[in-house]
């Protein structure tokens, strides 16, 4: 199946989270990997330890760049100095596509540092994609753009969320990081079909997926990556694969973090379903 427009990457495979307490295993035993994501932010620094942890990784490893505080829903304008060292960092890593998340966190400079749902407006939707714009003409890297996990809902709200999705990439021509376990916790605390959702999706805009664990409370559920990727999640994946086509896919676990063999063998388990699909 041939790669999408915004997914030259089908060679890509399965990849995981660079995190320290995996970076002496990874150092000492060089395992086989198909590439690391690394949170840009950890390493958009002018030198320490990081970077010479992240010089380690590139004489070895692929390294995809992800981020967590572009906040390209936030009003104000982006960041010049964070899109600048950003831009460093992206030269260094020779990241072939760059990741950030679509939500807002952000007011009159101040930070929050989590990741806001939006409301699901045309305003907001002109606003961001602008913004989206206007990081890819300046970082020069293609840009997806991730859906979040989300736990409170506005009321001024026009469209479904999905729907803000599918608005904004197409305004802002970007690709789609799609996180299937951030939809599925959103449908159970929203109360909408996760399937519906990903019928939704243009196909030909995902350039990425995310997998992950979450956390199940009695009143609603929390995306925590703490957890192995549960089989009701295996089966939205496998469902976006058969859409998407092959796709570059991330395990994410970021809490009470296993041993570097199991983090790997969970995710690889993402290989069962992309060589079902590929034989299919």
């Amino acid at each position: 199946m041939p790669a999408n427009r915004f997914n030259g990457f089908t060679e890509y495979g399965i990849g995981v989270g660079l995190r320290i307490p995996h970076y002496q295993h990874i150092f000492e035993r060089k395992p086989v990997v198909d590439w690391f994501e690394i949170i840009s932010e950890n390493f958009m620094v002018d030198g320490g330890r990081p970077l010479y942890v992240l010089a380690q990784i590139l004489e070895r490893y692929r390294v995809v760049q992800h981020g967590v505080s572009m906040y390209f829903g936030s009003a104000e304008r982006l960041n010049r100095d964070h899109l600048k060292r950003l831009k460093r960092l992206v030269q260094r890593t020779g990241t072939p596509w760059l990741t950030d998340h679509l939500c807002w966190g952000s007011v009159d400079g101040r930070y929050t540092h989590d990741l806001l749902p939006m409301p699901y407006t045309f305003e907001a939707a002109t606003i961001t994609a602008r913004k989206i714009r206007e990081a890819r003409d300046f970082l020069e890297v293609p840009i997806a753009v991730e859906n979040v996990s989300s736990y409170a809902e506005f009321h001024m709200s026009e469209m479904s969320e999905w729907e803000f999705l599918n608005e904004v990439v197409e305004r802002a021509d970007c690709g789609i990081l799609l996180d299937v376990n951030n939809i599925y916790v959103s449908s159970r605390n929203h109360n909408f079909d996760p399937f519906e959702y990903l019928r939704s999706v243009p196909p030909e805009r995902v350039a990425q997926i995310h997998i992950a664990g979450h956390s199940k409370f009695e009143k609603y559920i929390l995306d925590t990556h703490d957890h192995p990727v549960i089989d009701p999640v295996w089966k939205l994946y496998d469902f976006a694969i058969r859409r998407a086509g092959p796709t570059a896919t991330l395990l994410e676990w970021d809490d009470r973090i296993p041993s570097f063999d199991e983090v790997h063998g969970e995710a690889r388990k993402a290989e069962h379903f992309l060589t079902a699909m590929v034989g299919a």
